[in-house]
């Protein structure tokens, strides 16, 4: 008899696994092409240890070993005029892929979700990213909206209101 049951469980980040997240966080971004200067990678941690801070940080792990983490932020949705909640980095570690962990780590962010007022989940992956879309295309709706993006330089104003 074989138990449905994943061998690994979900749960919000905590102290302990910052070293392994952040190796996961410094892959994740190899896996896109971008490398993290230092600085940025500790902000990150640091709002994920934030309680009061918009993005939560979420792990998937067996025990002692962190298979995959990702990044909720909750905001407003405009259109909805209620909560929204978007999916930010969920990279699993290339061990782990094809067990479950990326699947089991969006349901836990769903129930999440649910538990806290519910609302839309969003989130995105590269267009040459096909594996994950593959994965995408049985857990939610494709959309036909377009990202774009622009960086834009904090003026020698910033920070003043």
């Amino acid at each position: 008899m074989t138990s449905d049951i994943p061998p690994f469980a979900v749960r919000p980040a905590e102290s302990a696994d910052e070293n392994q997240w952040r190796e996961l966080f410094l892959a994740y971004g190899v896996f896109y092409g971008r490398s993290f200067e230092n600085d940025a990678v500790s902000r990150v941690w640091g709002w994920l240890m934030d309680d009061t801070h918009s993005v939560s940080g979420w792990v998937a792990h067996d025990g002692d070993t962190l298979l995959g983490i990702a990044h909720l932020r909750h905001q407003e949705d405009t259109f909805a005029a209620g909560s929204s909640w978007f999916l930010d980095d969920l990279f699993t570690s290339p061990d782990a892929r094809g067990r479950g962990v990326a699947t089991a780590i969006i349901g836990a962010l769903k129930g999440f979700v649910g538990e806290n007022g519910g609302g839309l989940l969003r989130w995105i992956t590269d267009a040459d990213n096909a594996q994950a879309q593959r994965l995408y295309d049985t857990l939610a709706t494709r959309t036909s909206w377009v990202v774009y993006e622009q960086e834009i330089e904090a003026s020698t104003h910033a920070g003043r209101k």
